[in-house]
C-alpha cells in the first residue's frame, strides 16, 4: 500500500457545485506514475455533463462580463490568495499526479500564482479601451474588447495548473466564462483546483470541469456553446480539434501543440554555461516539456569538450520518487515508456550512434522511471523519423556542423517551430537567427526551455496556430471592436452631391 491516501472523487464541477454522475457511462482509475500503489482517485464520468456544464457557462457569460473590470479582479485576487494558502496541497496533487519531484511542482504553483498578478497588471493593458481622435473628419474612434463568450480549457499532463491557468486567468479577467477539461492522466490536479475555485467563491457557472477520457473532449469541442478551445497538448490531437471543428468557423481556436526544439552551440560560446543550460533544457521534467532541447547542434572545435562533460553531467543526474526531491522523476505512463524506448532503436537503425543508452529503471517505488539517453546524429536526414519526431522523453541528439547555414536549415527541418537557442558572444549570428529562424521563441545563451508569462509564448507549423498566449492570452480571449462615435448634430451642408435631404 501506498504511505498517501485515496483522494475521494466529489464528481464534475458544475454551475458552482461537485455534481456526481447518477449512472455513470464509464469510469477510470488514477494511478499516480512515480508508484503504482499509490491509486490517487477512482473517476466516473457522463457524457451529458458535458452541455450541462456549457449550459452553466453559456448563462453565467452575460452576467459576468457585465461586471465592472475591478470586480472581476477581486475575485482573481482573492483566487491567487486562496493559490498560496494551499500552495502545499496542490503541489502534492501535482507531483503525485504526474511524479515530477516536489520543488518542481511548488515551482508550478508559484507559476500560477504569479500568472494572475501578471494578468491584471500588465497584460490586460494590451486590452485597454482606446480613442482615436479624427477616425474620420470631426467622427471619433474607439477600439474596445470585448469576451468571446464560454471557453473551452483542453489541459495537458505534464504542467495540469499552470499550462490550463493560463488560458483559464486570462478567460476570465476578460470577462469570458469557462469548462475546464483536464487531461485524464492528471484529474486530481483539476479537483484541487475546483475546490480552490468554489472557496473563491466565483458565482455559479463561470468556472466548470467536467472529468472524462478522450470522448469527453470530443464532446466538448463539438459543443455549440462553445465559442472558443484553448488547448495544450501533442500536435496529433490539435490537428483532430480543428478536424472536429472544421464547420464551427465561429470557435476561436488557441492550439499549443509540440516542439522538437534545437540548441546551437558556436565555437565562441560560454562552454560551462551552455553545457549546463542544454542539460536542463534538455532532462528536466524527464523531458516531457514541449519547449525541452532535443537536438544540440554543435561548432566541431567544441564539439569533444562538449559532449564529454554533458555525457559526464547527465550521467549523475538524480532520478526517483517525487517526495525525495530528484532532479528527475519518471514518465507519464507505460505507453510513453515504450515509445521512449522504441525511438532509441528507430536512432540506431538510421544510422544515429548511441552514445548513452536510455533504459526503464527500477527503483524501490515501482513506476515509469527512465534514464537519460543521448544520441550522436552522424548524418542530418531530413526524412529520417528519428530526427524529425517529438519523443517526449529524456532524449538528445547531438548534431555537429562549422556553417551556420547548415545549422539553421537543420533548426528548422522537422516541421516543429517553437524554441530556438544559440550559445555564441556574436551578436550578429543572433540577429540572422532572429531573422530566420522558423520558431516562435529565440533565446540567447538561454537553453530552450522556461518562458516569462511577461512575454507571448507560442510556436508556428506544427507547434502552433499563431495565437500566441502568456502575454498574449488576453487578445484570443476578446474580440476587437470598433466604433465610430459621433456626437454632433446633424449638418444640413455636409450632404453628399444629389442628395437635397430637408430637415425636419
Amino acid at each position: 500500500m501506498s504511505d498517501l491516501k485515496p483522494i475521494p472523487f466529489l464528481g464534475d464541477y458544475i454551475d458552482g457545485k461537485f455534481v456526481l454522475p447518477e449512472r455513470a457511462d464509464g469510469e477510470f482509475k488514477n494511478v499516480s506514475p512515480a508508484d503504482f500503489k499509490d491509486e490517487i482517485m477512482t473517476l466516473q464520468y457522463r457524457y451529458d455533463h458535458v452541455s450541462r456544464a456549457t449550459a452553466a457557462a453559456k448563462k453565467a457569460f452575460i452576467p459576468w462580463a457585465r461586471l465592472p473590470q475591478e470586480t472581476r479582479n477581486g475575485y482573481l485576487r482573492r483566487l491567487k490568495e486562496l493559490y498560496i494558502s494551499h500552495t502545499n496541497e496542490l503541489a502534492e496533487s501535482i507531483a503525485r499526479d504526474t511524479g515530477k519531484p516536489f520543488w518542481e511542482a511548488t515551482t508550478e504553483v508559484k507559476s500560477m500564482i504569479n500568472k494572475i498578478d501578471i494578468t491584471l497588471d500588465f497584460s490586460m493593458k494590451l486590452v485597454q479601451d482606446e480613442r482615436i481622435e479624427n477616425a474620420l473628419p470631426g467622427v471619433d474612434g474607439y477600439v474596445r474588447h470585448k469576451p468571446r463568450g464560454v471557453m473551452a480549457v483542453l489541459g495537458p499532463f505534464n504542467f495540469p495548473g499552470h499550462l490550463p491557468n493560463g488560458h483559464i486567468i486570462p478567460a476570465l479577467a476578460t470577462g469570458n466564462t469557462v469548462v475546464f477539461k483536464p487531461s485524464e492522466a492528471t484529474p486530481a490536479v483539476a479537483q484541487v483546483m475546483a475546490q480552490i475555485f468554489h472557496e473563491a467563491q466565483l458565482p455559479p457557472g463561470v468556472f466548470n470541469v467536467v472529468q472524462g477520457l478522450i470522448e469527453t473532449g470530443k464532446r466538448l469541442t463539438a459543443d455549440e456553446n462553445v465559442d472558443g478551445i484553448l488547448f495544450t497538448g501533442s500536435y496529433e490531437t490539435g490537428q483532430k480539434i480543428k478536424q472536429a471543428t472544421f464547420e464551427h468557423h465561429w470557435k476561436l481556436l488557441a492550439l499549443e501543440m509540440g516542439g522538437k526544439n534545437a540548441t546551437i552551440v558556436w565555437d565562441d560560446a560560454d562552454i560551462n554555461k551552455a553545457i549546463y543550460e542544454s542539460v536542463i533544457g534538455s532532462f528536466v521534467s524527464a523531458g516531457q516539456r514541449c519547449s525541452c532541447t532535443s537536438r544540440i547542434i554543435l561548432h566541431p572545435k567544441i564539439a569533444d569538450q562538449f559532449i564529454q562533460k554533458f555525457y559526464d553531467t547527465a550521467k549523475k543526474l538524480s532520478i526517483g520518487y517525487w517526495k525525495d526531491n530528484p532532479f528527475m522523476g519518471p514518465l507519464i505512463n507505460a505507453d510513453a515508456v515504450e515509445k521512449y524506448l522504441r525511438f532509441q532503436e528507430i536512432a540506431q537503425r538510421e544510422g544515429a550512434e548511441r552514445l548513452m543508452r536510455g533504459k526503464a529503471l527500477e527503483l524501490d517505488r515501482n513506476g515509469t522511471y527512465v534514464t537519460p539517453s543521448i544520441c550522436l546524429v552522424k548524418e542530418f536526414k531530413p526524412e529520417s523519423v528519428y530526427q524529425k519526431s517529438e519523443i517526449f522523453g529524456p532524449n538528445v541528439a547531438i548534431y555537429q556542423t562549422d556553417d551556420f547555414e547548415h545549422a539553421v536549415k537543420i533548426n528548422d527541418s522537422t516541421g516543429f517551430g517553437l524554441v530556438t537557442s544559440l550559445f555564441s558572444k556574436n551578436k550578429e549570428l543572433y540577429d540572422d537567427l532572429l531573422l530566420r529562424a522558423r520558431t516562435g521563441l529565440v533565446n540567447w545563451n538561454r537553453t530552450t526551455n522556461g518562458a516569462s508569462s511577461r512575454l507571448p509564448f507560442g510556436g508556428i507549423g506544427k507547434s502552433g496556430n499563431d495565437r500566441a498566449t502568456a502575454h498574449y492570452a488576453v487578445q484570443y480571449c476578446t474580440i476587437p471592436v470598433s466604433s465610430l462615435e459621433d456626437q454632433g448634430a446633424f449638418d444640413v451642408k455636409s450632404q453628399l452631391p444629389g442628395v437635397n435631404y430637408e430637415p425636419l
